[in-house]
């Protein structure tokens, strides 16, 4: 497929991205990342196709982050990327990756700008 979803069903903005999709006729591959946690090298190349260092996609508000102190990792990408592969939760959903580019669906519309690259 060539849409792929991060997703948690229990995250309404989560769903409403899916819902984009499908309303258009992609069905995404679908990883729910809380059940499958996504390892360091998946994090990294979904860090490279967003165009954002991790801090840019860690929820910062989630108890795990801050339980954690991440904060005094923010700017160590690496020590980021294994706090989000060990506590999935601090990574900002859903991400919808399509080849090498990727958004968060913050709002959901911002899957539009992936559709966009599919038409055009």
């Amino acid at each position: 497929k060539e849409f792929t979803i991060y997703h948690n069903p229990r995250c309404s903005k989560s769903r409403q991205t899916l819902q984009i999709l499908r309303d258009r006729g992609i069905e995404p591959s679908i990883v729910e990342y809380l059940k499958t946690p996504l390892q360091k090298d998946e994090l990294k190349k979904i860090s490279t196709s967003l165009g954002f260092r991790p801090k840019e996609f860690v929820r910062k508000n989630e108890s795990d982050f801050k339980e954690r102190n991440l904060v005094n990792h923010l700017e160590d990408d690496d020590k980021m990327i294994e706090a989000m592969a060990a506590y999935p939760k601090i990574i900002e959903r859903p991400i919808v990756v399509l080849k090498d580019k990727a958004v968060i669906g913050r709002p959901p519309d911002n899957v539009l700008k992936l559709i966009k690259l599919i038409i055009f």
